[in-house]
């Protein structure tokens, strides 16, 4: 077998050489006719139009109406309802608005102490109550602000009241609130606030702008109209929902504001050294040795120039700013310094004097209460005492003096004037590219004039 195949095996290949191009021209003609079967072929396909087609109809037959409802019946309808306490509120009406009607829920809030903090002081505190199909309360949580007035701006309190194997528990826990970005910007046509409403941002923010700028721009004399701003700021949620406190605002983290054609640019940057301040984009810092004003934000009444006195029915050189605002309004020391007197003098009434360096000294009067004594240490920005109408007052205000070696000045124009605080050289890198992606969304902010605060 193995000598035959050899044999034939050798056959062929002589044959092979001696009719080389016959084979090679018969493989060519038949791959050919291939090709034209398959070209000749393929259109001869059927039209799948024209292929047959059948319609099935299926009767889809539900289940009784009696299983439905048993099927629905085994599972547990849970309710929930949200609303907002009132000052008014008690414990039946609270519970009549969000839907529960528990006469035994009524009464733990009104019984447990932990529960009556719900009811307790101010209104405002956000509700979620969620109840079986027979209206009877399951649980109830109540957010707030942090009840450690430290802690109020970063954090909320909140209250549970539950229902354990048919015993009913309160408790109270604290957590930080979360912050997201949002975007805003608006034109001025009459005030800053007209148009931080008119864009819907919060007063919250406004105030911030005033503040973060008061030493570029005075929001009382020198606001033009057209002139623009845009704003990245924070704002803040409690477990992912809204806080109606404070509108919910937090910081601003950057912002620009146009002022007679000159942009002013600020952006929220954390030092090597810790401490926050905001920055111009070229890295000057915002916070001068002295704040333009006493208060976060107020109306002047009486500016630093001649005025005629209400009192004294003549004309006389107002040697400070007065300030309109209700009584209790926080006053805040303008810089560093040294509480030189705290007590009553005369026609200023209660009055506040606080000594800074280079012979300059700042004077707060008639005021309602004072929070420092004589030889405390304050900072800048730190609380030293309220609004209020003691001494020679028509109406609750603050009056306000500025003083370098003895001598009035005026307080907006030394704001101005006085010494910006530096950036460090270590932080510069990371404030650079702080300011780069600052940039892009205030870019972004600019064109929402007039559209509420965005997510970013």
């Amino acid at each position: 077998m193995v000598q035959l195949s050899s044999f034939s095996l050798q056959r062929a290949q002589e044959f092979g050489a001696r009719h080389r191009r016959a084979i090679v021209a018969a493989a060519v003609l038949g791959l050919a006719g291939f090709a034209v079967t398959a070209f000749g072929i393929a259109p001869l396909a059927p039209d799948a139009a024209a292929l047959p087609q059948s319609l099935v109809t299926q009767t889809v037959v539900p289940e009784g109406l009696d299983t439905q409802l048993e099927a629905l019946a085994s599972h547990e309808l849970l309710l929930t309802r949200s609303d907002i306490t009132r000052g008014t509120d008690t414990a039946e009406n609270l519970l009549a608005r969000l839907g529960i009607s528990d006469a035994s829920a009524a009464a733990f809030l009104r019984s447990d102490a932990t529960a009556r903090k719900l009811l307790g002081g101010r209104g405002g505190k956000t509700v979620q109550a969620r109840t079986g199909a027979d209206g009877a309360l399951l649980e109830l949580v109540a957010r707030y602000p942090a009840e450690r007035a430290e802690q109020a701006k970063t954090h909320f309190s909140r209250l549970t009241v539950s229902r354990l194997d048919g015993k009913w528990l309160a408790r109270i826990d604290t957590a930080a609130l979360a912050a997201q970005v949002r975007l805003g910007s608006g034109s001025i046509r009459t005030t800053l606030f007209a148009a931080t409403d008119e864009a819907r941002l919060p007063d919250a923010v406004a105030a911030q702008i005033a503040e973060i700028f008061a030493a570029d721009v005075d929001f009382h004399r020198e606001l033009r109209k057209g002139d623009t701003f845009s704003v990245v700021y924070e704002s803040l949620t409690a477990d992912g929902e809204p806080v109606p406190w404070n509108e919910g605002a937090g910081r601003v983290l950057a912002a620009e504001f146009v002022n007679a054609g000159k942009a002013h640019h600020a952006v929220w940057f954390n030092a090597s050294n810790g401490r926050g301040s905001y920055f111009g984009i070229d890295g000057s810092s915002k916070r001068r040795a002295f704040l333009a004003s006493p208060m976060e934000f107020s109306r002047v009444t009486s500016g630093f120039a001649m005025r005629f006195h209400p009192m004294m029915q003549t004309w006389r050189a107002h040697l400070g700013v007065d300030y309109g605002a209700p009584i209790g309004t926080a006053v805040r020391s303008v810089g560093d310094g040294l509480v030189e007197f705290a007590g009553w003098q005369n026609g200023y009434g209660n009055v506040v004097q606080v000594m800074h360096g280079g012979e300059r000294s700042t004077l707060y009067a008639h005021l309602s209460r004072m929070d420092v004594k004589k030889g405390q240490q304050v900072e800048q920005g730190q609380k030293i005492g309220a609004v209020g109408m003691t001494g020679w007052s028509t109406g609750p205000h603050l009056h306000f003096e500025f003083r370098v070696r003895g001598q009035h000045q005026d307080p907006l124009l030394v704001a101005k004037a006085s010494e910006p605080l530096t950036l460090d050289p270590a932080s510069r890198g990371k404030f650079a590219e702080l300011t780069r992606a600052v940039q892009t969304k205030l870019d972004i902010a600019e064109t929402m004039v007039g559209v509420r605060g965005q997510f970013e």
